[in-house]
């Protein structure tokens, strides 16, 4: 049995992500195919434009078989991050043999090779990167500079091609590749060529614009254009969301939620959370106080050290208030459980093999946690790698997570904090 493994955000689903899936299925042929899938949150600190449930409807429109949930606490995580809990998640399920990814340089040996270097920590690179850092670049623009004093000195890259881990896609596949050697994976890796516009264009590219300019041309209503970049199917979801008032949603409505929070809070509190050092919890303070605008607080907060995905997937992390200690233990524990989003009916039979393979349960009703956790601790085979409290906490952040982002829905009577409980799995038979 062959499973392909895709690890989306589909923030919307447009003919890019169609172009990738159906290059995938043809490449890999598989019997199934599995997407991980970002839930209300998205991977630079954004919440989707349309719900979880939604875009899960597209993806199995579209050919996906099966939708997990990526738990907040990685899809709201940098690319490393990110990219660790997708595969983890994949890996646990236990019935993956493939992964496919987009890539703009679609080079399985240079992605490798990279990742290899940032795995392995081979001298001189970890002195480059203190260097690098020191000079008070990001950590993204460090590891590039790095990377390129590292192989100036081995000959393996050029500086050419050394350059090309700036894409977003690129620096995606080999925290991809880095993740599956760190697992002792043997899942198999393919790599799709990226077609059409960069994934931070805001400029509308055609048939294949990126996602951001889709998004931006849905919030303004250019409906023309939206309709040449995504699929029907997926045009009628999101115009059915946003017609009944769910959506669009954007980070500008976090703006009063977020910044009152932050007004209430002091260093000590944010130098508690994750990722809060370097005096950037100064700032944060500093700038809540001082600005009541979220973009003017992003450009106050924002300098060389800091890239502004991180500066975003900050306020996330004080509006949730994740802790240093509960996000360093997700990524020592790996993600807990597999939510389900939707299936369709082959879906279903291979739900039903993942439920006797994997190795951690998976979750279809949300109101039905406690009795999946109660069987799992009772489970005497030893096939489990649960930490009941780990699963609880990991959950509670994915549920608070869509209740804070149906609060944002242009729609008051859809507001309920309670979508996880009473929106069921989508089924397609």
């Amino acid at each position: 049995m062959k499973v392909l493994g895709i690890v989306v955000e589909y923030n919307p689903f447009h003919n890019g992500h169609l172009y990738h899936l159906n290059s995938a299925r043809e490449i890999v042929k598989p019997d199934y195919v599995v997407a991980v899938m970002s839930g209300s949150f998205c991977q630079r600190g954004e919440p989707a434009i349309i719900d979880k449930f939604s875009r899960a409807h597209i993806a199995l429109l579209n050919g996906v078989d099966v939708v997990f949930e990526l738990p907040f606490v990685y899809a709201t995580q940098d690319a490393g991050g990110f990219a660790k809990g997708a595969v983890w998640l994949l890996e646990r399920s236990n019935v993956i043999t493939d992964i496919a990814f987009g890539s703009e340089s679609a080079n399985i040996d240079f992605l490798t090779k990279i990742a290899t270097v940032m795995i392995d920590q081979p001298e001189p690179f970890p002195r480059f990167m203190k260097e690098e850092l020191k000079k008070g670049h990001s950590f993204p623009n460090a590891r590039k500079y790095a990377l390129l004093k590292y192989f100036e000195l081995t000959k393996e890259l050029s500086p050419k091609e050394v350059l090309r881990i700036e894409k977003s896609n690129d620096i995606l596949g080999v925290e991809y590749i880095k993740s599956l050697k760190e697992l002792k994976s043997k899942i198999k890796v393919h790599v799709i060529k990226r077609v059409g516009a960069e994934d931070k264009d805001e400029s509308f590219g055609g048939k294949f614009s990126s996602a951001t300019s889709i998004r931006k041309l849905i919030i303004h209503g250019d409906w023309d254009k939206v309709t040449q970049a995504v699929p029907e199917t997926s045009l009628k979801i999101i115009a059915r969301e946003l017609n009944e008032g769910r959506g669009p949603i954007t980070l500008q409505q976090l703006e009063e939620i977020a910044l009152a929070k932050l007004r209430l809070m002091g260093r000590e509190e944010l130098q508690r959370l994750y990722g809060f050092s370097e005096g950037i919890d100064l700032r944060f303070v500093e700038c809540a106080s001082k600005f009541g605008e979220l973009d003017n607080f992003l450009s106050c907060v924002k300098a060389k050290r800091f890239t502004m995905s991180k500066i975003r997937r900050l306020l996330l992390y004080s509006l949730f208030n994740i802790s240093q200690q509960f996000l360093s233990k997700c990524n020592e524990l790996g993600p807990q459980y597999l939510r389900v989003l939707g299936f369709n009916t082959k879906g279903r039979q291979l739900l039903s093999v993942i439920k006797r393979k994997s190795t951690i349960p998976v979750l279809s009703v949300c109101s039905l946690y406690r009795k999946v956790l109660k069987k799992v601790i009772k489970d005497k085979t030893g096939r489990f790698v649960v930490d009941p409290n780990l699963f609880e906490k990991q959950l509670l952040l994915d549920i608070q997570s869509t209740a804070i982002h149906s609060l944002l829905f242009p729609n008051k009577s859809e507001r309920s904090a309670q979508r996880d409980f009473h929106i069921p799995p989508i089924i397609i038979e």
